[in-house]
């Protein structure tokens, strides 16, 4: 369950990414803001319903509504034009959380690999703060390539991975190929994209990340003046299943 969500946060992270670069008009990114936000209500609230009490499930699942509740906020800022302070704390909340998952994912559940998609979605969220709820809006464009970037490799990548079960076997290279591939491709874009936005390309107008769980089972987003996204997905009844341990 939590490989299928995190799929679509991948698609929610890419397209919001895509807003904040001036691709994508906002408005239209809503529904689907709208639809991955849902699913990442909705799931959470199934795997607690059916854990029997099981703490690392409920865990896992605890994450999933930062995300799912970031990509409603997103979309129902895209729709009513609001302000994107609000959501820009919010994704300073989330980035906190994010670190203590990080945290979680690299002891209690010994998976390093969604210990490091973790972190970097604790950075994106931390840029959809400084971009939304700071007003900095030169890092406008270079958060939007973030979040595309983060929509692929921690998302959309290890989704088809886990979907396939091709990623229990190799976590420890996941792990390094996330992490490298995200500072190196990243590093090479902030000195390119680093600036005011040109006209029409405003903060207020994007919407942020989506964001997948960890072996907890909690997930992921990216945001705009007007909106963020983030997915995740929970573990199932059982912790020992790893591709449920992740959401998106």
């Amino acid at each position: 369950m939590g490989s299928v969500g995190l799929l679509y946060v991948g698609a929610v992270l890419v397209v919001n990414g895509l807003m904040l670069l001036g691709i994508v008009e906002a408005r239209s990114a809503a529904p689907l803001n709208l639809f991955v936000g849902g699913l990442q209500v909705v799931t959470p609230t199934v795997l607690i319903i059916t854990s029997g009490g099981d703490p690392d499930v409920i865990l896992g699942a605890s994450g999933i509504y930062l995300f799912g509740f970031t990509y409603l906020y997103v979309g129902f800022n895209l729709l009513a034009g609001l302000d994107g302070t609000g959501l820009g704390w919010f994704s300073a909340f989330v980035a906190c959380c994010a670190v203590v998952y990080a945290g979680l994912s690299f002891g209690r559940f010994d998976d390093p690999a969604f210990g490091v998609i973790w972190l970097v979605w604790a950075v994106l969220w931390a840029l959809f703060w400084v971009v939304l709820g700071l007003g900095r809006e030169s890092l406008t464009r270079f958060t939007g390539a973030a979040a595309v970037v983060a929509g692929i490799l921690t998302a959309a990548m290890p989704a088809f991975l886990l979907l396939t079960g091709v990623w229990a076997d190799y976590t420890t290279t996941w792990s390094i190929v996330i992490a490298v591939g995200t500072a190196v491709i990243l590093a090479g874009l902030y000195p390119r994209l680093r600036g005011v936005p040109e006209a029409g390309v405003s903060p207020t107008a994007a919407a942020g990340p989506g964001v997948p769980a960890t072996s907890t089972g909690v997930p992921e987003p990216r945001a705009s003046r007007s909106g963020a996204r983030a997915g995740t997905a929970a573990p199932e009844s059982t912790a020992t299943r790893p591709d449920d341990r992740r959401g998106g």
